[in-house]
């Protein structure tokens, strides 16, 4: 907070001057799209969505992650926009409550399609990752952070080890997330998705 962009605290604003950026950027990155915000937020004109995959669109040495929990909107709007391979999209899946998500970005045209399974507060069984890449898990973190289970994670590891799935843990959290770390039966997973390489003419 105190910075500009969030003078309005967490009320929806777009932000077009900021969209020529990747262009001048001359080494590829990878950009996580809207992270403190929801691309797919109800209130989000469809006109800038657009204006935001044409930038993706253009700058293919980049790969963009677009996270949302708007899946219903997601997949509305999903024929009406260029998927370009290095635009990775993903939902989020808290609990069981929610994997109904996923089958919203089952059916998108997105090339690469991700589950964000963080802050994981219950456990997620019989998880179905047809045409899934990539699974990211992590506990909740900060004050007041809701508990996280080894077995739920340990069950989340093994369907996607099952179904072929990378897998990365990221986290587990709590209230202090530095000393919590990040090791899994002692060692770290980090597995990602392959990216295409782009040969820029």
């Amino acid at each position: 907070m105190g910075v500009e962009k969030y003078q309005d605290g967490f009320a929806l604003r777009t932000h077009p001057e900021v969209l020529r950026e990747p262009y001048s950027w001359r080494t590829p990155r990878t950009i996580f799209v809207n992270s403190m915000s929801d691309l797919f937020h109800e209130d989000m004109p469809f006109d800038f969505i657009r204006q935001v995959f044409k930038v993706m669109n253009e700058n293919p040495m980049h790969t963009f992650q677009l996270l949302t929990k708007r899946a219903e909107i997601l997949l509305e709007y999903s024929d009406r926009l260029p998927w370009a391979k290095n635009i990775w999209m993903g939902v989020t899946v808290e609990n069981q409550d929610y994997v109904s998500r996923i089958d919203f970005l089952r059916e998108t045209g997105a090339h690469v399609k991700f589950l964000s399974i963080e802050p994981l507060i219950g456990r997620i069984e019989n998880l179905n990752l047809n045409s899934i890449d990539w699974v990211i898990v992590g506990g909740e973190s900060g004050p007041g952070a809701r508990p996280i289970l080894k077995n739920w994670v340990m069950d989340i590891k093994d369907q996607c080890i099952l179904q072929d799935t990378p897998f990365f843990f990221k986290q587990w959290g709590g209230t202090n997330k530095k000393k919590t770390g990040r090791l899994l039966e002692g060692q770290t997973w980090d597995e990602m998705p392959e990216r295409e390489e782009v040969v820029l003419s």
